[in-house]
């Protein structure tokens, strides 16, 4: 459905390409001077198919109709990007069509060494992708104190395929690193007579740069593999158990294919686990590499390491830390090879640690620069003392403290820095510029560099904070916890801001690009020029024009990347002598470097803004969710914190190790979702709760709620914040606070039928005050249908008849007195009901039981009545009664029965108060109570057997149904089966 919506939005393109087709349709179906055509012929054609076309598209639209929304803007949404803008250059063709000068001598060189650059960095993209992110997530999601007997090894076995593919990658780098330093030192190396072209002057910085870049890699190899502690111990377990089924005969193993796996598994150990995949590439037989090829290696760490120093002093960008491994890599190549012990660079490299401590390697894994060069140089205990040791430890600590101390300052200085730079893009798509349209460029090219710039800067920063704590097992405080977390929702910010003026970017990278390329080419024209103007040509003379059409060549077409390795290549043949001048280098080298920027900004901002590091501090999330439940006005930049915990899906998903893919997402959503309802989601509930409950009865005494003196943390933010994408998932805390009310109120309001108006004035002032969509639970605010069943009444038949009047018109008893608010009723249904329930024999059991409590009360109500005391009294007002009763007109007179009332009470009175005459007078109640009771118990029980009747039919007025069937003349086969029924 999104696809069919993407077409209709290209409807007025298409409709405007139909309005002008008419000049461009030739070029669309014949190209011209194939044959002699006729131009209204083919203008007529292509106006046909391309109304055809439209005409289609119409009908398509008319069709959906209004199943389309107008507004498509959550295509483009940042978390969801079911739409994404590829603006990267590609081209399929070959490097042998690209390297194409009259100077085949030239081009040859170039072909080699591109091909071996562009070679060196797709080696660099499959150790980072495929790789790297399995290794360092081998053993997550996994309990290894709880791991079944067995399960290390299953483990390891499923790591094996990918062990094999990163034994061949290592292979096929030790390789390449031989042919780059073959290729170069054939080319510095060479007698002069057989030279191809003319290298006094041609320093190739790029190609020992990959170079460099190919040894970082398997340094990088060392330092993953040695951190990943479980893996080396599973590999351990692996090897174990494999000797042992080697030797055990119960197992059913071909011995031809064991031992080729055991020598596989050997030739792994040795060369993966063993911390020597640097070293033994070092260790390669190379051939004899000439005093030439030593010169330029030691020019090119001379230079590169001055470059990188410089930039490393000015930028935090962890991207050029770890490109600085590039010369210090070469330089223990350099020293390794040809026994140089070059004291003064040695102190130049160790004395980075006072900037860098630690190369950011990938993930928590952290290469310390000093340690590395006293691991791979022998001779460096020559140059390193104690001291020199301390001072290093030293300087961490420092670095440590000094960075954690001025993180608050660092976290402001960012912050105003992304507000400015989003305000300025904003601005630059919203605003019409009276500029040129080339201040227009030059403003979007500066403010897309300087939001690269930012987001590199904050992620050295966050990255390097949080794995130095990590890796030197230092506590981090709170308030750089909450830090680190901000920086991080700034580099979030800033990759939404590219997203969402990704359409301005993309539209100006084009325009940039040209414009550059318009730049280059006119600087070439010049150059050129004034190089053919000398007459005097030389050898360098004819490489440099060469290289300058090279140059040429390739930017006329789109900036791919082996056009702009290329073109690095070419412009390093054409620096020799004095064809450049420094003003003309400094500008090229701007130049590609721009424009490689440009070219590869989505790349770019990717790389800068990945936050998959959150995945081993997740630990924070408890800290950052708790304050933001202290601090609700915080509550829109959650989304921003799982965006980046969705930036670790993508490492998840490489782990290797596990049997199952859900087990991959599983267990990290499970424990970010149970943080977020342990501090925000089941806290901000029972706030709510508590002041709805409180609101609803501010008319009882409470505490003193003024929130102008004691403050009142603003929950509605909290409620306002939209739905978070959570992975797979939303996670909606008005949704859910709203369930959770609703599931309380429903359920207390079961319970206590008359507190339905408290609820559903709690329900009201939730709508009105948090705004809250709650539900009517439509219970109703009483009921007589359910009582007390008849078994427990005669269990417990003393208590029920004290307890209870009974309403002899209505056959209903009424519960006198109760602490809760509401009285129980017992009517018919009810004791119809408890009858149905356990049957009409209980109605015997519970009247004789009935009558036996009965017999007990009579008794009392005899012995009462022959007592001296009151059997002397009534005889006395009998006698009176009997004589006066004509006198007193058969009504017996007030005075002589309170007289008679009197004269009980002074017989004695209960601790209640109570006479001789009331206790009477309630035993008679009680009497009357059980006697209702049984009368109640008969009407129960006809109630009940009229309910259970009442589908029997009548027997004196039994139905023929056969004859009912022939009345209404019904098919034969129906009157057969009526006849059956009948019998």
């Amino acid at each position: 459905k999104q696809y069919y919506k993407a077409i209709i939005i290209n409807k007025q393109w298409y409709q405007r390409r139909v309005r002008g087709a008419c000049p461009s349709s030739k070029h669309l179906m014949i190209a011209e001077g194939d044959w002699n055509y006729d131009e209204t012929v083919v203008k007529n054609l292509g106006q046909k198919y391309l109304k055809s076309y439209a005409e289609f598209i119409e009908s398509f639209d008319s069709k959906l109709g209004n199943k389309i929304p107008n507004n498509l803007n959550y295509l483009w949404d940042f978390t969801l990007k079911p739409v994404y803008l590829q603006v990267a250059p590609y081209e399929s063709i070959d490097l042998v069509d690209l390297v194409k000068t009259d100077n085949k001598s030239l081009n040859k060189v170039i072909l080699v060494l591109s091909s071996l650059c562009l070679e060196v960095t797709q080696l660099k993209q499959q150790l980072f992708q495929n790789f790297i992110p399995s290794l360092l997530m081998y053993g997550e999601r996994t309990d290894c104190d709880t791991l079944a007997k067995g399960e290390a090894q299953l483990m390891i076995g499923r790591m094996l395929p990918l062990l094999q593919e990163i034994r061949c990658f290592i292979s096929r780098s030790q390789e390449v690193a031989k042919n780059i330093i073959s290729q170069l030192d054939i080319l510095y190396g060479q007698e002069k007579v057989a030279q191809s072209i003319v290298t006094k002057d041609v320093h190739f910085l790029t190609v020992f740069e990959s170079l460099g870049h190919l040894f970082t890699l398997q340094v990088i190899l060392d330092e993953v593999i040695e951190n990943s502690h479980l893996l080396n111990e599973h590999w351990t377990l692996y090897r174990s158990i494999l000797r042992s089924v080697h030797k055990s005969e119960q197992f059913n193993f071909e011995e031809r294919k064991l031992r080729t796996f055991e020598r596989l598994l050997t030739a792994l150990e040795v060369e993966l686990f063993d911390g020597h995949i640097f070293q033994n590439c070092l260790k390669q037989r190379f051939p004899q590499l000439s005093n030439g090829f030593q010169s330029e290696l030691s020019y090119a760490i001379s230079n590169l390491l001055s470059t990188y120093d410089a930039a490393t002093s000015s930028s935090k960008d962890q991207e050029i830390q770890l490109a600085l491994l590039s010369p210090v890599t070469l330089f223990i190549f350099h020293n390794t090879t040809f026994h140089v012990q070059d004291r003064k660079t040695f102190r130049q490299i160790w004395d980075l640690h006072k900037r860098i401590p630690f190369i950011q390697i990938a993930g928590p894994v952290m290469l310390p620069l000093t340690s590395f060069l006293k691991r791979s140089l022998p001779f460096s205990t020559k140059f390193v003392d104690k001291k020199m040791d301390a001072a290093v430890i030293t300087s961490r600590q420092g670095f440590l403290q000094n960075t954690t101390q001025n993180l608050l300052k660092d976290v402001d200085s960012y912050k105003s820095q992304v507000a400015a730079w989003c305000s300025e893009v904003v601005n630059s798509s919203t605003t019409n510029s009276t500029g040129t349209v080339q201040a227009g460029l030059e403003k979007v090219c500066g403010l897309l560099i300087t939001g690269l710039v930012i987001a590199k800067n904050v992620s050295s920063l966050v990255t390097m904070i949080m794995n130095m704590h990590y890796t030197l097992t230092k506590p981090i405080t709170k308030n750089s916890v909450l830090c680190c977390i901000e920086l991080i929702q700034l580099l979030k910010t800033i990759e939404c801001m590219f997203h969402e003026k990704e359409e301005v970017f993309a539209a100006t990278s084009s325009h940039l690009i040209q414009q550059l390329s318009l730049k280059v080419l006119n600087c070439l024209e010049t150059l050129k020029k004034k190089l053919t103007q000398d007459k005097r040509y030389s050898d360098s003379s004819l490489d440099i024009i060469a290289a300058f059409n090279l140059i040429g060549h390739c930017m006329n077409g789109c900036c791919s990347g082996p056009r702009k390795v290329i073109c690095k290549l070419a412009l390093e043949v054409a620096r020799q002598g004095k064809a450049l001048s420094s003003e003309d280098n400094v500008m090229f080298v701007n130049i590609f470097r721009r424009i490689e920027v440009i070219t590869e900004y989505q790349s770019k901002v990717r790389t800068a803004c990945d936050t998959s590091f959150v995945y081993w501090h997740r630990s924070i999330a408890p800290v950052y969710f708790a304050h933001v439940f202290s601090n609700p006005t915080l509550a829109p930049n959650l989304q921003y914190f799982f965006a980046a915990l969705a930036d670790c899906l993508m490492q998840i998903t490489q782990m290797k190790h596990l049997s199952t893919e859900k087990d991959k997402l599983a267990l990290l959503e499970q424990d970010i979702r149970d943080h977020f309802e342990k501090e925000i989601l089941v806290p901000l509930c029972n706030e709510i709760e508590t002041d709805l409950r409180l609101s609803t009865h501010s008319h009882l005494q409470l505490d003193d709620r003024n929130p102008l003196k004691y403050g009142k943390k603003n929950i509605s933010a909290l409620l306002a914040t939209p739905p978070i994408r959570f992975f797979d998932s939303y996670l909606d805390i008005k949704k859910h606070v709203t369930h959770y009310l609703d599931s309380t109120f429903y359920n207390l309001t079961t319970v206590a039928l008359h507190d339905w108006r408290s609820y559903a004035v709690m329900r009201n002032l939730a709508h009105q005050k948090y705004g809250l969509q709650m539900i009517e639970a439509h219970l109703p605010s009483q009921t007589i249908e359910q009582g007390i069943d008849v078994l427990e009444i005669m269990r417990n038949i003393h208590v029920f008849v004290s307890r209870y009047s009974y309403n002899l018109n209505n056959q209903l008893f009424v519960e006198q007195s109760s602490n809760n608010k509401h009285l129980n009723t017992i009517n018919i249904r009810h004791i119809a009901n408890s009858i149905r329930t356990h049957g009409t024999g209980i109605m015997n059991t519970t009247i004789n039981f009935t009558f036996q409590y009965l017999r007990k009360k009579f008794f009392v109500f005899s012995q009462f009545l022959y007592d001296d005391h009151i059997y002397s009294r009534l005889v006395k007002d009998a006698r009176f009664f009997k004589e006066q009763k004509e006198e007193l007109d058969q009504c017996y007179p007030y005075e002589r029965a309170d007289k008679f009332n009197r004269g009980i009470r002074k017989l004695g009175l209960t601790p209640d108060g109570l006479s001789f005459l009331d206790q009477f007078r309630i035993l008679i109640t009680h009497i009357g109570n059980a006697m209702g009771y049984i009368r109640m118990i008969r009407s129960g029980g006809i109630h009940a057997c009229a309910s259970a009747i009442r589908y029997v039919p009548d027997l004196d007025d039994i139905v023929n149904i056969e004859e009912l069937t022939k009345e209404e003349e019904l098919p034969a086969d129906t009157i057969i089966a009526a006849a059956n029924l009948d019998s």
